[in-house]
């Protein structure tokens, strides 16, 4: 653990990607002692109601099954009727009652930590067979504390037992006085009354389990600074590799527009910190658009390289900075400045041709180029 080679302490809550780890692994707040009162409690009020009916399926199942006509001692098939009456007759009413209780059983846990299942969990564990950490865990702080539950369970329930049955003692002392019948019914009553007052004693080893439970999951789940961190790093990335990946795609880039940048008909530039190379398409209709730009030290290799391939090379700084601002690599320029862009480019074709045919050579003031308010930039 990072904590323990480290010295850290946990003392950070966890992140919600480490309690989805948690849960992937099946680590979820558990109460056993909430879960049993819910099954008590539910199996108590369940026989309240439908007690009486199981009796009367019961009786009946076995006034059946313990008469046996001559007939039926001969019958190799006799013994299968019985078997199913005794099914059909107790199924319904037996079949509600651990319905009532199984429901119970999953409806608990579900409410404090919701339904989980965990392929991981089920996986077999070789390190639980060390018998020096089954020590660890038994005379651990864990197994105190659920040693303390248990003494507690125990104190309470055999309190409350003893002092119900003695608040009883009249009534079960004439149930000795009564009738067969009625003193069955009458000791079923106590017999249910009392088993749903024990569970209900139960109640309060449940309000105390509940919140401690979560918050020793919680403390379990806590995290030391360094775990924070590498889960970040693990999350978005190491600072370092994404800062090297985003270099690598810059210069990629980079060289990308390097290898454009032969291909343009006019390079403009500021004229030392910024250069914009511009390409255009005469046979289509589409606007002159931006095949490399960049400031300082890309600006210079983009003059370089325009120079080796004597691509044209105007100082136009008010426009420069216009097209770096405004335009993206691979975009048109915008619309506004679709004048100054023509104008330089009709200089540059004239230009070309001056020199190739001779005649008049082309002039062209830079700084009165015709740009709009909203792309002029200091």
């Amino acid at each position: 653990m990072a904590e323990e080679s480290s010295g850290q302490e946990k003392t950070e809550q966890p992140t919600p990607k480490r309690l989805n780890d948690a849960r992937e692994k099946g680590q979820v707040p558990r109460s056993i002692e909430f879960t049993t009162v819910m099954v008590l409690m539910a199996s108590a009020i369940a026989l309240m109601f439908i007690g009486e009916n199981i009796i009367e399926s019961l009786g009946n199942v076995m006034s059946h099954s313990f008469s046996f006509s001559r007939k039926d001692i001969f019958d190799p098939t006799a013994i299968t009727h019985h078997v199913i009456h005794a099914v059909e007759t107790i199924s319904f009413d037996v079949g509600m009652f651990l319905g009532i209780t199984v429901l119970a059983a999953l409806i608990a846990p579900a409410s404090i930590g919701g339904w989980n299942f965990s392929a991981q969990a089920m996986g077999p564990k070789f390190e639980k067979l060390n018998p020096l950490k089954g020590l660890k865990r038994i005379f651990g702080p864990q197994g105190l504390i659920e040693l303390v539950k248990a003494l507690g369970k125990f104190v309470l329930v055999g309190t409350f037992s003893v002092l119900i049955l003695w608040n009883l003692r009249d009534q079960l002392l004439t149930l000795g006085l009564q009738e067969v019948h009625v003193a069955m019914a009458s000791l079923g009553s106590l017999v249910l009354w009392v088993f749903l007052a024990i569970s209900s004693t139960l109640i309060l080893i449940a309000l105390i389990d509940v919140p401690f439970q979560h918050w020793n999951h919680n403390r379990q789940l806590k995290m030391t600074k360094q775990e924070l961190k590498d889960e970040s790093k693990e999350t978005d990335g190491n600072p370092e590799v994404k800062s090297r990946v985003r270099r690598l795609q810059v210069e990629l880039s980079q060289s990308r527009m390097m290898q454009e940048v032969p291909d343009a008909d006019v390079i403009i530039t500021n004229p030392t910190h910024y250069a914009v190379a511009l390409k255009y398409n005469q046979v289509g209709s589409g606007a002159p658009y931006v095949v490399a730009k960049g400031a300082d030290l890309i600006a210079q290799q983009i003059r370089i390289v325009g120079e080796a391939n004597e691509v044209p090379i105007l100082s136009a700084p008010p426009l420069t900075r216009a097209i770096y601002f405004s335009t993206e690599i691979g975009e048109e320029i915008p619309s506004g400045l679709y004048i100054a862009v023509a104008q330089v480019l009709a200089f540059v074709f004239q230009l070309r041709r001056y020199t190739q045919r001779g005649g008049n050579q082309p002039q062209l003031n830079t700084e009165d180029l015709p740009i709009p308010d909203e792309y002029k930039r200091d």
